[in-house]
């Protein structure tokens, strides 16, 4: 497909880089000379100097044969303006980022004046998955398909666990969950596993398991989740209003906000009454001692440089057993980054991956891609598709079905119903099914079988 991506900072460089290693023409449009030339230069790009608001800058870019326009400027009015100006000159899909919340709380009606097809907001999404991550704190990665009604949720088996030397084919009788087994990554290695393959302590395991059942199955496994009550932010940018709100909205979790701006600090005041707002240095020792973070449940690394947060969450893995969060910025080390002790977050990577979802979405010809996660440092893929009666993997027994080596169907959703994939199960017209594989690029469901 063609694609024009305005804007050549961190977020569009990200979706740019992912978006041409699945195949597409991609345009950059930047202001910035020097940036735009080392961005083309590295991705193997086209670009084009100038504002991406002006017809003819777009037009130098190709917006007449454009399928897709995305806008990720840091300005949302700059986003927005484009669209609107890339919609009437193509009518192609428009896709614009919008981060701030007096503007994305009015999303529905800009984006049905404007014809935007999807706008997206990384601070949101981002705030969300650590939301998720605060909610079942065993969960080192959260990964929602199905209008989060299925999780694929990752931990690391420890020494004492049950799972220890058991099969997953004993595991799926001696467990009292719904779980599914889904990747297994052990010295750096990942597995798509068989009923035979053998847990070790040390495994990270990627798994499928309802919500209510999750907090029984952690225990089960010996890794005693904790409830959290306290929790403190490092760092108060958009990310930490949205999770502060979130927190406030549902659930009953004390917030504090550590964060250097007093400027800042008084705006988050004034909009977060329920909330806790200190201000001063997050890797001042002193200063971190004497708010006691050592008591906290949570403890999250959010500021808007990188080496400010890992500091942070090695400090408090040293002071503190409370769940760790770190914000990390630069996808580009992410996978440096992966021994850091509790979770990480990437808004590039989660906003790149919404990307790909999309532009998959608007490619595939039947049974349809609704999500895509990459999973293990790119290594894997999950992927959810939607079934209809066009597709050859509907009404055939799953054990007769010819999959491709390395693939897993790990969930169907059947209306409200969701089903934990067995041999004898048949997929229906109108279900929708999460799958993981090591192979790249699936377009629809009919691409999970063996050509």
């Amino acid at each position: 497909m063609n694609i024009i991506i305005v804007g050549c900072g961190k977020v569009g460089y990200a979706i740019a880089s992912q978006l041409t290693e699945e195949g597409h023409e991609i345009t950059i449009v930047d202001s910035n000379a020097a940036r735009l030339e080392r961005a083309c230069s590295s991705l193997d790009t086209n670009g084009v100097v100038g504002n991406g608001t002006a017809y003819s800058v777009l037009l130098e870019a190709g917006i007449n044969e454009a399928d897709v326009f995305i806008a990720v400027t840091k300005h949302d009015e700059v986003n927005l303006l484009s669209c609107l100006i890339a919609k009437k000159a193509n009518n192609c899909q428009t896709i614009a980022r919008v981060k701030q919340p007096e503007y994305y709380e009015e999303i529905e009606f800009l984006s049905n004046e404007l014809g935007i097809s999807y706008a997206f907001n990384p601070e949101l999404m981002t705030a969300r998955e650590v939301f998720m991550l605060i909610h079942s704190p065993a969960a080192l990665e959260i990964d929602s398909f199905s209008k989060n009604s299925v999780n694929l949720m990752k931990a690391k088996i420890p020494e004492e666990s049950s799972l220890v030397n058991m099969s997953l084919k004993a595991m799926s009788s001696s467990i009292r969950s719904e779980v599914l087994v889904c990747i297994v990554e052990r010295d750096k290695k990942v597995i798509i596993p068989s009923g035979d393959f053998v847990l070790k302590a040390g495994d990270t395991i990627s798994f499928v398991v309802p919500m209510k059942q999750a907090y029984h199955f952690f225990k089960e496994i010996g890794l005693k989740p904790k409830s959290i009550k306290h929790v403190v932010i490092a760092g108060g940018g958009t990310i930490a209003y949205y999770l502060a709100k979130y927190l406030h909205e549902k659930t009953s979790v004390k917030v504090k906000i550590i964060e250097p701006n007093k400027t800042l600090c008084e705006r988050l005041s004034n909009a977060l009454p329920y909330c806790m707002i200190i201000n001063g240095d997050i890797n001042d020792t002193d200063l971190l001692e004497q708010e006691n973070i050592a008591d906290a449940d949570a403890l999250i690394g959010l500021s808007d440089v990188d080496e400010e947060n890992i500091v942070f969450s090695l400090y408090a893995s040293k002071m503190s057993k409370a769940k760790i969060i770190t914000k990390i910025n630069r996808s580009e080390f992410y996978g440096a980054f992966e021994d850091l002790p509790g979770s990480l977050v990437c808004p590039r990577n989660i906003t790149a991956e919404s990307m790909i979802g999309f532009v998959r979405h608007l490619e595939s010809s039947y049974g349809n891609v609704d999500a895509v996660y990459k999973l293990n440092n790119n290594q894997v893929e999950a992927l959810e598709f939607s079934l209809d009666k066009s597709s050859k993997i509907v009404g055939v027994p799953i054990h007769s079905l010819n999959l491709k080596d390395n693939l897993l169907i790990c969930s169907i959703s059947r209306g409200k119903k969701i089903i934990k994939p067995r041999g004898n199960d048949i997929l229906e017209a109108g279900d929708t099914i999460v799958v993981v594989t090591t192979h790249k690029g699936l377009l629809a469901a009919n691409d999970i079988l063996k050509k």
